[in-house]
């Protein structure tokens, strides 16, 4: 089934966003799983069938009132066949594996093919729920996605739904790097992998151990764990459940190995302060890509945790000023987040900021600040922001 008559269609789209299994067969247009009462009035289920009109890949409006149906004749619910809508006609073999039982026929000017579907779905549904009351149509399936430029497996259909698809096109043919797989990283991934960037690259030369899945999206298994996967294979594969593109390099990137980096849009800096970070942005800037810097500290005080979750932007405007907050501390300085504290919400916060960040960039927020730091304040539940102005 090709999915562009459906994407290029608005009323074959609106019947897919509210939750119709709607199917494009052989030129015909199916909604599946249609409630419908039997002559022994028990509730099953049918296909409602339409020859489909088409104009360069779009729908036209139908040229004929008469729809078909794969099932038993639809009743009323005392059993009695509705008639209103009955057109005598034998079974049909329409080609492609598909034969329709019945034919309608319910004349009106329908305007296009929701219009269409729905008003004969009405008539057999409505039937069905006088005996079922929860009885539905729309069954909200998941839908594969088989275009063969797509980046999901299957299809966004809440984006759709909330006509966010010009904004979504920002994601288009991007190519994303996350440096670093821990609690942040990995949060950054949950949240990067659910747009359509074209290629996310992760670079992290660990293995995924038990700490690690606490500070995790997700849950993973006792018997996941002691498979003990590189990070990078691990999360791979979770995430290449749903999409295409997640590529994996297992290992440490340092100022050496930053030439990996050439050709990615954007990068996202999750890895703690260490020897070689000073050396690895240095490399980063030198090539000229844009990329977030993430960290966050922990403290341990009478009262509780307290500490800064941050990100800083780094762009050829403000190489200098993200610099200085920029964590380049040595690798022996720790504070308690380095002791594996499970605090997933700061990791998934910090995750949150980044992403936040690099969507205003793209303009797929609204940016009034322009913001290339933000700081969180725990304790203070407060956020500091600084701007290029």
């Amino acid at each position: 089934m090709s999915q562009r008559p459906i994407a290029r269609s608005p009323d074959l789209q609106c019947l897919r966003d509210e939750g119709y299994d709607v199917r494009i067969h052989g030129g015909h247009l199916l909604i599946r799983n249609v409630p419908y009462v039997t002559p022994a009035r028990e509730v099953k289920l049918g296909t409602l069938v339409a020859a489909l009109d088409l104009n360069n890949d779009r729908t036209a409006v139908p040229q004929s009132h008469v729809a078909m149906w794969v099932g038993e004749h639809p009743c009323h619910s005392d059993g009695r066949k509705i008639v209103t809508f009955e057109n005598p006609s034998l079974p049909q073999d329409l080609g492609n594996g598909l034969r329709v039982d019945f034919t309608f026929s319910a004349k009106a000017p329908y305007r296009d093919y929701h219009h269409k579907m729905t008003t004969y779905i009405g008539r057999i549904t409505g039937e069905a729920q006088v005996i079922e009351p929860g009885a539905s149509a729309q069954t909200f399936p998941v839908y594969l996605d088989e275009e063969s430029d797509a980046v999901f497996k299957y299809i966004d259909t809440a984006s759709s739904r909330a006509e966010l698809g010009a904004l979504n096109q920002k994601f288009a043919g991007l190519k994303i790097g996350i440096v670093g797989l821990g609690g942040t990283g990995a949060y950054v991934l949950d949240l990067v992998a659910k747009t359509q960037v074209k290629e996310i690259h992760l670079f992290d030369g660990d293995r995924f151990s038990q700490h690690n899945a606490f500070r995790a999206p997700g849950s993973t298994s006792p018997e996941q764990l002691e498979v003990k996967l590189q990070k990078v294979t691990h999360w791979a594969m979770v995430y290449g459940a749903m999409r295409h593109g997640v590529i994996p390099h297992d290992l440490y990137v340092d100022a050496e190995q930053a030439a990996l980096l050439l050709g990615l849009d954007f990068v996202f800096l999750c890895i703690d302060g260490n020897d070689g970070k000073r050396s690895l942005v240095e490399a980063i800037e030198k090539l000229d890509i844009s990329f977030i810097d993430t960290g966050l500290g922990v403290v341990r005080a009478d009262e509780g945790l307290s500490g800064l979750v941050r990100v800083s932007a780094s762009t050829r405007e403000t190489r200098d000023q993200a610099r200085r907050h920029i964590s380049f501390a040595a690798g022996d300085v720790k504070d308690d987040y380095s002791t594996n504290i499970q605090v997933a919400e700061l990791n998934a916060l910090n995750a949150a900021m980044a992403v936040l960040r690099w969507k205003k960039m793209i303009g797929f927020y609204r940016d009034a600040s322009r913001d290339y730091y933000a700081g969180y304040s725990i304790a203070a539940n407060d956020i500091v922001n600084e701007d290029a102005a």
